[in-house]
């Protein structure tokens, strides 16, 4: 347990998920490791680098020194950069180098984490490219999130479902569902004085409204709307995957119901993922 109890659901989110990640991988063969997965230019092997490399980061270690190759064609700026150096680090490594280090570095974030004596609102260092700082509790939240994102990323390249209605899925739920109100009316530029319903089902489920004010400001709510300028009806998989710009909203057309103003409603899925 952490000193704290209100960061404790985070801490337990993130070990679900980083558990099920070990073991899931335990047994894949060669081929199933170099699965694509929806993450641009990662494999399943890539997206666990990236979850090992920002865990030992959190713990003190430092970056590799690594030059990246020059043909990386989903590297195309200072972000994308930063994050490659440790996935591409690791891009020859055995399997059993890669299960071991997951291990290994589970057991020592898992003894970091006991033992975390600060505050949730203690300002931290974030791992994200460009640093600053975050509280303690938002960078626990946002693993929480970033690695059951990727467990998800993992699942469907395995092609091995699970893990959907998770502690972690909660967490997930809210934070891209905090996103809603700036897709609706900053990005896809909903008019003053309505209201865009999503309507989400399957192993996660529940709905949202967002509001447009008079003056052009948005929140998001549980509560109905009537008469609503677009309703969306979508299962809960489709919702994550269009959110974390997993895939094109051309993609799953079939997946989406939309009932109301069709130039809107293609202008919010045009603008739907709240993550890079």
């Amino acid at each position: 347990m952490t000193e704290h109890p209100s960061l404790q659901p985070y801490v337990d989110a993130w070990t679900h998920s980083i558990d099920a990640i070990a073991e899931l991988v335990q047994p894949l063969v060669h081929s199933e490791w170099n699965r694509r997965t929806e993450c641009p230019g990662w494999s399943v092997r890539d997206v666990l680098s990236h979850i090992i490399g920002v865990e030992t980061e959190l713990l003190g270690d430092p970056r590799p020194i690594h030059t990246l190759p020059r043909d990386l064609y989903h590297v195309t700026d200072e972000s994308t950069r930063h994050m490659e150096v440790q996935v591409d680090v690791r891009r020859h490594h055995t399997a059993a180098e890669m299960t071991s280090e997951l291990e290994y570095t589970v057991i020592r974030r898992n003894r970091q984490l006991r033992n975390e004596k600060r505050a949730p609102d203690a300002k931290v260092r974030s791992v994200l490219p460009g640093g600053g700082e975050i509280t303690l509790e938002t960078l626990l939240r946002l693993r929480a999130f970033d690695v059951w994102v990727h467990e998800q990323d993992m699942r469907r390249a395995l092609r091995t479902p699970g893990n959907l209605d998770s502690a972690a899925a909660y967490i997930a739920r809210d934070i891209l569902v905090h996103g809603l109100p700036k897709v609706v009316a900053k990005r896809a530029g909903a008019p003053n004085n309505c209201a865009v319903v999503f309507d989400v089902h399957g192993p996660l489920e529940f709905m949202r409204t967002v509001r447009v004010d008079a003056e052009g400001n948005a929140s998001v709510n549980s509560s109905p709307s009537l008469g609503p300028a677009v309703t969306f009806t979508l299962d809960w998989e489709t919702y994550l995957r269009l959110a974390c710009g997993r895939v094109k909203p051309e993609a799953v057309r079939d997946r989406v119901k939309i009932e109301g103003d069709e130039e809107l409603a293609q202008a919010i899925l045009a603008n739907f993922a709240v993550t890079p």
